[in-house]
């Protein structure tokens, strides 16, 4: 993140934590008779402290504010650990919102100091009855027409990562080196989805640096440390068999998933606070440097998702269609400079200049995109 950036948080989580601060009720309450505009989240190292303990089933935002030392993530589980809604990446002096739709039922919130563990949980509470977003029309076709292309993105993840997880059983090193951005572009389009399923998500995606102590390391970033830096996969057998088990299984879940038009809109900036903070930096694969195909494909799922939704925000928000096509077409053309053959540079070949000239196309594209949640739960 720029300097220019972080002033520009700090500024905001300001004014956002003054606005919470006037509008929810104390820590530890119960939800008013009258639904409150924003649920206050007070998160630091060790606490995470939600002003209410009850909302009414429909539509909630939280304003989490990280007051810790550590970046932060916030989460509401349903039973199972299924991810309802999340925001990560919350940096510490920063407030960021997240629109949660929740029907009645009995859930948990959760931050996650440091982005490990299973985080600081509370009970949450959701009663009464509320009308679905999905039914709207409109909002149902957005939401039918992403899943068409989940499947699509899937089909292809499975096919690809098979080819990975046989070049890596195989021994041919050089093979699965070509393999493994490509796999991973068709992962990363749809990474939203997959993160709804708990456990499977790190399993698959985590990097060391976010194992929590004495966990097991498994995945697509355990096998690229063995490509790249040991350069040896001869023990890596059960690794790649997990991997394509556990994509088996995300998929056929995310296949399976009911969406609501929350889960796009939220996606669409998840996948750009995804690359402003771990591809543009290099620490996502950070033995390859392959992470500009991560870059890019990142950009292609947060434009399918917003493309989804653009017949309700051509009706609800034209202007903001108008601003969005711009700033999608000005961070393809950015990240497109760089492109090399059939893929893209190398992250340790671009220079910092480079690398803040896509930081700030990012920016600047995933500004507008945190319009749409709130746009599409009017």
């Amino acid at each position: 993140m720029s300097a220019i950036t972080r002033l520009t948080a700090g500024a905001l989580a300001l004014a956002a934590l003054t606005a919470c601060a006037a509008e929810t009720p104390a820590p530890g309450g119960s939800a008013a008779a009258k639904k409150p505009d924003k649920v206050a989240v007070a998160a630091s190292d060790t606490e995470c402290k939600v002003a209410v303990s009850e909302v009414a089933a429909g539509t909630s935002t939280f304003a989490i504010t990280n007051g810790g030392s550590k970046v932060t993530e916030f989460y509401v589980y349903a039973p199972g650990d299924r991810v309802m809604a999340e925001v990560e990446n919350i940096v510490p002096g920063l407030t960021r919102e997240l629109i949660a739709e929740l029907p009645a039922g009995t859930y948990e919130t959760a931050c996650k100091p440091g982005m490990v563990g299973k985080g600081i949980r509370n009970p949450l509470k959701v009663t009464g009855e509320h009308k679905a977003l999905n039914t709207d029309a409109k909002l149902a076709e957005a939401t039918a027409s992403y899943k068409r292309y989940v499947k699509s993105q899937s089909d292809t993840l499975l096919v690809k990562t098979q080819e990975f997880v046989d070049a890596v059983k195989a021994g041919q090193i050089d093979k699965a080196k070509e393999l493994f951005p490509v796999s991973r572009t068709y992962w990363e389009r749809i990474e939203p989805v997959a993160e709804i399923f708990g456990d499977l998500d790190p399993a698959i995606d985590a990097r060391e640096a976010d194992l929590a102590e004495g966990e097991e390391w498994t995945g697509f970033h355990k096998i690229e440390k063995d490509l790249w830096i040991t350069k040896d996969v001869s023990e890596d057998g059960p690794v790649a068999d997990k991997l394509i088990a556990d994509v088996k299984t995300i998929v056929a879940k995310a296949n399976a998933a009911e969406l609501t038009p929350l889960n796009l809109a939220n996606g669409a900036k998840e996948l750009l606070d995804e690359v402003a903070t771990g591809k543009i930096t290099g620490e996502e694969d950070i033995w390859s440097h392959t992470d500009l195909w991560d870059f890019d494909a990142n950009l292609q799922g947060s434009r399918a998702a917003v493309q989804a939704l653009r017949p309700v925000l051509e009706e609800r928000a034209p202007d903001l269609v108008k601003t969005l096509d711009a700033k999608f077409a000005a961070a393809e053309a950015e990240l497109g400079r760089h492109q090399k053959g059939d893929g893209w540079r190398l992250h340790d070949e671009l220079s910092e200049a480079e690398l803040k000239s896509l930081s700030d196309v990012i920016n600047a594209l995933a500004e507008p995109i945190s319009e749409i949640a709130p746009i599409v739960a009017k």
